[in-house]
């Protein structure tokens, strides 16, 4: 049985201008001179969108709308990608990103590094050791660790032992949930019952019903009338570590006594 391959056609780089030849049917593609994402079927600059046949002006419509700008894990350089693809490639290091979305409804514990969601479901169970997704919903058994890009909803009762961070982090109404290790955030809203430290750049907001137990190193605070919180507070200062939680007195005082060299005198405090 014989089969026609895929036809390939000419395209050019908008960017650079550089011709080279790709699957007629390509949705996107990388200049193999510049490095840049284009798409093969898009119009030339300046052709006129009139001039275009319509099912080709309805796609242009299509593409400016479903498009979405994601970074690379390695890197760091953002690119634009089509919000229907499921993976890509970093133009400036060449590392693959995976941008598709995962359901969890079983027992799961491989590793995840996407720009895309997580949604783990209430008969789901993740215990992979990295998890790395855009945003999170977390309504089943989370005993990995899982860190968010952008936002993380908990809607669980239970514990929770692996590592857990987010820039913005929102304990549900219904939940609560008990965190064995530091959770780190930029932003926080606690709605329901939360027991662990947490290490927040940004804002913790306490909201009515709201209950937190444990110690809170953040920016700022906020209870709002009927929400409760117990445990020690540090405000102002954001980006602390275990070895920094002692008054600037104390430290400034040990940091000149190691600057005396072994063997000196040193002056004794007056009684």
């Amino acid at each position: 049985m014989i089969t026609s391959s895929p036809a390939k056609a000419s395209v050019e780089c908008p960017h650079c201008g550089f011709k080279q030849i790709e699957y007629a049917a390509a949705k996107s593609t990388i200049c193999r001179q510049c490095g840049r994402s284009f798409s093969p079927s898009a119009p030339k600059p300046g052709t006129p969108e009139a001039e275009l046949p319509l099912h080709r002006r309805l796609e242009t419509l299509w593409n400016r709308q479903r498009r979405r700008v994601v970074s690379c894990f390695e890197c760091k350089r953002k690119h634009e990608v089509s919000d229907a693809a499921s993976s890509t490639n970093c133009p400036g290091c060449s590392t693959h990103i995976d941008l598709r979305d995962y359901k969890i409804a079983t027992s799961f514990s491989r590793s995840i590094r996407t720009r895309g969601d997580v949604h783990l479901t209430t008969k789901g169970d993740l215990s992979s050791s990295s998890a790395i997704c855009n945003s999170a919903i977390v309504e089943g058994k989370l005993r990995g660790n899982l860190q968010c890009e952008e936002s993380m909803t908990i809607n669980l009762v239970g514990k929770i032992p692996g590592r857990i961070g987010a820039q913005h982090l929102i304990v549900e109404r219904k939940s609560d949930i008990q965190c064995f290790r530091r959770v780190r955030v930029t932003n926080i809203d606690i709605k329901g019952r939360m027991s662990g430290e947490i290490l927040a750049s940004g804002a913790v907001t306490i909201h009515k019903g709201g209950t937190l137990d444990g110690n809170v190193t953040a920016k700022s605070i906020a209870i709002e009338k009927g929400g409760m919180f117990s445990g020690q507070l540090v405000i102002g200062q954001a980006n602390l570590t275990q070895g920094e939680l002692l008054p600037e007195a104390k430290a400034a005082e040990k940091n000149a006594e190691s600057e005396v060299p072994l063997g000196a005198a040193q002056p004794l405090h007056a009684t």
